[in-house]
Protein backbone atom coordinates (compact mmCIF):
# COMPACT_ATOMS: atom_id res chain seq x y z
CA UNK A 1 0.00 0.00 0.00
CA UNK A 2 2.87 2.38 1.29
CA UNK A 3 4.72 1.35 -1.89
CA UNK A 4 1.50 2.40 -4.28
CA UNK A 5 1.43 5.77 -2.99
CA UNK A 6 5.08 6.65 -3.09
CA UNK A 7 4.49 5.47 -7.06
CA UNK A 8 1.45 7.36 -7.31
CA UNK A 9 3.60 11.10 -6.73
CA UNK A 10 5.47 12.41 -9.11
CA UNK A 11 8.76 13.08 -8.99
CA UNK A 12 9.94 16.75 -9.63
CA UNK A 13 8.07 20.01 -8.83
CA UNK A 14 6.28 21.92 -5.45
CA UNK A 15 3.59 20.15 -3.60
CA UNK A 16 0.76 22.42 -3.63
CA UNK A 17 -2.48 22.35 -1.06
CA UNK A 18 -4.38 19.26 -0.72
CA UNK A 19 -1.27 16.99 -1.80
CA UNK A 20 -1.53 17.97 -5.59
CA UNK A 21 2.43 18.43 -6.70
CA UNK A 22 3.03 21.14 -9.20
CA UNK A 23 5.09 20.22 -12.10
CA UNK A 24 8.51 21.72 -13.25
CA UNK A 25 6.88 23.20 -16.20
CA UNK A 26 3.78 24.46 -14.47
CA UNK A 27 6.38 26.15 -12.62
CA UNK A 28 8.33 27.71 -15.97
CA UNK A 29 4.90 28.66 -17.58
CA UNK A 30 3.91 30.88 -13.86
CA UNK A 31 7.44 32.68 -14.41
CA UNK A 32 6.77 33.17 -18.05
CA UNK A 33 3.44 34.71 -17.48
CA UNK A 34 4.78 37.05 -14.93
CA UNK A 35 7.54 38.27 -17.15
CA UNK A 36 5.27 38.90 -19.73
CA UNK A 37 2.88 40.97 -17.14
CA UNK A 38 5.39 42.94 -16.14
CA UNK A 39 6.43 43.40 -19.89
CA UNK A 40 2.87 44.42 -20.50
CA UNK A 41 2.84 47.09 -18.03
CA UNK A 42 6.01 48.44 -19.44
CA UNK A 43 4.78 48.77 -22.18
CA UNK A 44 1.68 50.49 -20.97
CA UNK A 45 3.56 52.84 -18.72
CA UNK A 46 5.78 53.63 -21.74
CA UNK A 47 2.85 54.65 -23.69
CA UNK A 48 1.26 56.89 -21.08
CA UNK A 49 4.82 58.46 -20.68
CA UNK A 50 4.94 59.19 -24.04
CA UNK A 51 1.43 60.93 -24.07
CA UNK A 52 2.39 62.80 -20.96
CA UNK A 53 5.57 64.07 -22.27
CA UNK A 54 4.14 64.98 -26.01
CA UNK A 55 1.67 67.06 -23.78
CA UNK A 56 3.88 68.67 -21.66
CA UNK A 57 6.13 69.55 -24.64
CA UNK A 58 3.31 71.40 -26.16
CA UNK A 59 2.13 73.30 -23.62
CA UNK A 60 5.80 74.49 -22.68
CA UNK A 61 6.62 74.90 -26.07
CA UNK A 62 5.97 78.68 -25.62
CA UNK A 63 7.91 79.01 -22.51
CA UNK A 64 10.45 77.35 -23.90
CA UNK A 65 10.98 74.68 -21.46
CA UNK A 66 11.64 70.70 -22.02
CA UNK A 67 11.04 68.11 -18.97
CA UNK A 68 11.62 64.55 -18.96
CA UNK A 69 10.52 61.66 -17.34
CA UNK A 70 12.90 59.11 -15.39
CA UNK A 71 12.41 55.89 -13.88
CA UNK A 72 12.19 56.42 -9.85
CA UNK A 73 14.91 55.64 -7.82
CA UNK A 74 13.32 52.64 -5.26
CA UNK A 75 13.41 54.79 -2.42
CA UNK A 76 10.72 57.10 -4.67
CA UNK A 77 8.85 54.63 -5.57
CA UNK A 78 8.44 53.69 -1.48
CA UNK A 79 7.17 56.74 -1.13
CA UNK A 80 4.26 55.96 -3.19
CA UNK A 81 3.01 53.92 -0.62
CA UNK A 82 2.75 56.10 2.01
CA UNK A 83 0.09 58.52 0.38
CA UNK A 84 -1.90 58.28 -2.46
CA UNK A 85 -1.58 61.90 -3.02
CA UNK A 86 1.99 60.75 -3.24
CA UNK A 87 1.57 58.68 -6.21
CA UNK A 88 -0.92 60.94 -7.87
CA UNK A 89 1.99 64.17 -7.60
CA UNK A 90 4.57 61.91 -9.06
CA UNK A 91 4.06 62.28 -13.24
CA UNK A 92 5.78 58.67 -13.48
CA UNK A 93 3.60 57.04 -10.59
CA UNK A 94 0.40 58.66 -11.97
CA UNK A 95 1.43 56.96 -15.66
CA UNK A 96 2.04 53.80 -13.68
CA UNK A 97 -1.45 53.99 -11.96
CA UNK A 98 -2.90 54.47 -15.40
CA UNK A 99 -1.38 51.79 -16.95
CA UNK A 100 -2.35 49.71 -13.28
CA UNK A 101 -6.64 50.99 -14.01
CA UNK A 102 -5.91 50.15 -17.40
CA UNK A 103 -5.26 46.53 -17.13
CA UNK A 104 -7.98 46.28 -14.49
CA UNK A 105 -10.63 48.15 -17.00
CA UNK A 106 -11.35 51.04 -14.82
CA UNK A 107 -9.40 53.61 -16.34
CA UNK A 108 -12.17 55.95 -16.29
CA UNK A 109 -11.88 56.52 -12.74
CA UNK A 110 -8.45 58.48 -13.19
CA UNK A 111 -8.85 59.92 -16.20
CA UNK A 112 -12.41 61.42 -15.02
CA UNK A 113 -10.39 62.78 -11.93
CA UNK A 114 -7.80 64.72 -14.28
CA UNK A 115 -10.29 65.87 -16.50
CA UNK A 116 -12.09 67.37 -13.31
CA UNK A 117 -7.95 68.38 -12.16
CA UNK A 118 -8.21 70.17 -15.55
CA UNK A 119 -11.31 71.90 -15.35
CA UNK A 120 -11.04 73.01 -12.08
CA UNK A 121 -8.09 75.64 -13.32
CA UNK A 122 -9.68 76.62 -16.54
CA UNK A 123 -10.15 80.97 -16.53
CA UNK A 124 -12.63 81.62 -19.37
CA UNK A 125 -16.36 81.05 -18.60
CA UNK A 126 -17.03 79.51 -22.00
CA UNK A 127 -14.26 77.02 -21.98
CA UNK A 128 -15.39 76.18 -18.73
CA UNK A 129 -19.28 75.46 -20.22
CA UNK A 130 -17.36 73.52 -22.82
CA UNK A 131 -15.19 71.46 -20.78
CA UNK A 132 -18.21 70.99 -18.65
CA UNK A 133 -20.92 69.99 -21.19
CA UNK A 134 -17.58 67.21 -22.64
CA UNK A 135 -17.16 65.96 -19.14
CA UNK A 136 -20.70 65.24 -18.78
CA UNK A 137 -20.63 63.73 -22.05
CA UNK A 138 -17.41 61.63 -21.92
CA UNK A 139 -18.40 60.41 -18.20
CA UNK A 140 -21.92 61.03 -16.56
CA UNK A 141 -24.56 60.58 -19.04
CA UNK A 142 -26.11 56.95 -19.32
CA UNK A 143 -24.16 54.69 -21.60
CA UNK A 144 -21.71 57.40 -21.69
CA UNK A 145 -18.25 56.04 -23.30
CA UNK A 146 -16.34 56.37 -20.29
CA UNK A 147 -18.91 56.03 -17.73
CA UNK A 148 -17.80 56.36 -14.27
CA UNK A 149 -19.76 54.61 -11.37
CA UNK A 150 -22.42 57.23 -9.41
CA UNK A 151 -25.47 57.53 -8.17
CA UNK A 152 -28.61 58.54 -9.86
CA UNK A 153 -28.99 61.51 -7.68
CA UNK A 154 -25.33 62.71 -8.43
CA UNK A 155 -25.86 62.43 -12.14
CA UNK A 156 -28.98 64.73 -12.05
CA UNK A 157 -27.16 66.99 -9.82
CA UNK A 158 -24.79 67.25 -12.17
CA UNK A 159 -27.00 67.42 -15.33
CA UNK A 160 -28.51 70.37 -13.54
CA UNK A 161 -25.11 72.35 -12.91
CA UNK A 162 -23.75 71.71 -16.12
CA UNK A 163 -26.21 74.29 -17.04
CA UNK A 164 -24.63 77.20 -15.57
CA UNK A 165 -20.95 76.07 -15.24
CA UNK A 166 -19.19 76.57 -12.09
CA UNK A 167 -15.34 74.80 -10.89
CA UNK A 168 -17.85 72.61 -8.11
CA UNK A 169 -19.85 71.25 -10.75
CA UNK A 170 -18.15 67.77 -10.88
CA UNK A 171 -16.67 68.29 -6.85
CA UNK A 172 -18.73 65.40 -5.35
CA UNK A 173 -18.52 62.86 -8.05
CA UNK A 174 -14.61 63.98 -7.88
CA UNK A 175 -14.36 63.03 -4.30
CA UNK A 176 -16.52 59.58 -4.68
CA UNK A 177 -13.96 58.33 -7.57
CA UNK A 178 -11.39 59.82 -5.65
CA UNK A 179 -11.80 57.66 -2.48
CA UNK A 180 -12.78 54.51 -4.93
CA UNK A 181 -9.56 54.74 -6.15
CA UNK A 182 -8.28 55.59 -2.89
CA UNK A 183 -9.65 52.67 -1.10
CA UNK A 184 -10.07 49.84 -3.87
CA UNK A 185 -7.40 50.37 -6.81
CA UNK A 186 -4.20 52.42 -5.25
CA UNK A 187 -3.78 49.05 -2.34
CA UNK A 188 -4.05 46.85 -5.26
CA UNK A 189 -1.46 48.71 -7.07
CA UNK A 190 1.30 48.55 -4.19
CA UNK A 191 0.43 45.04 -4.32
CA UNK A 192 0.79 44.65 -8.29
CA UNK A 193 4.19 42.67 -9.72
CA UNK A 194 4.93 45.94 -11.77
CA UNK A 195 4.88 48.13 -8.25
CA UNK A 196 7.14 45.62 -6.53
CA UNK A 197 9.49 45.41 -9.33
CA UNK A 198 10.21 49.19 -9.40
CA UNK A 199 10.93 49.27 -5.51
CA UNK A 200 13.20 46.57 -5.90
CA UNK A 201 17.05 47.60 -5.53
CA UNK A 202 19.06 46.50 -8.06
CA UNK A 203 22.51 44.93 -7.21
CA UNK A 204 24.35 47.62 -8.94
CA UNK A 205 22.41 49.99 -6.70
CA UNK A 206 22.48 48.12 -3.51
CA UNK A 207 26.78 48.24 -4.10
CA UNK A 208 26.60 51.79 -5.15
CA UNK A 209 24.93 52.52 -1.19
CA UNK A 210 27.73 50.09 0.34
CA UNK A 211 30.34 51.72 -0.82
Amino acid sequence: MQSALLLAVPHGGRMERGGRRRSEPEEADKGSMKRTIIKDWKTRLSYFLQNSSNSNKRKSKKAGKHRNYFRPSPEEAQLWSEAFDELLANKYGLAAFRAFLKSEFCEENIEFWLACEDFKKTKSPQKLTLKAKKIYNDFIEKEAPKEINIDFQTKNMIAQNIQEATHTCFSVAQKRVYSLMENNSYPRFLESEFYQELCKKTPISRAAQDT
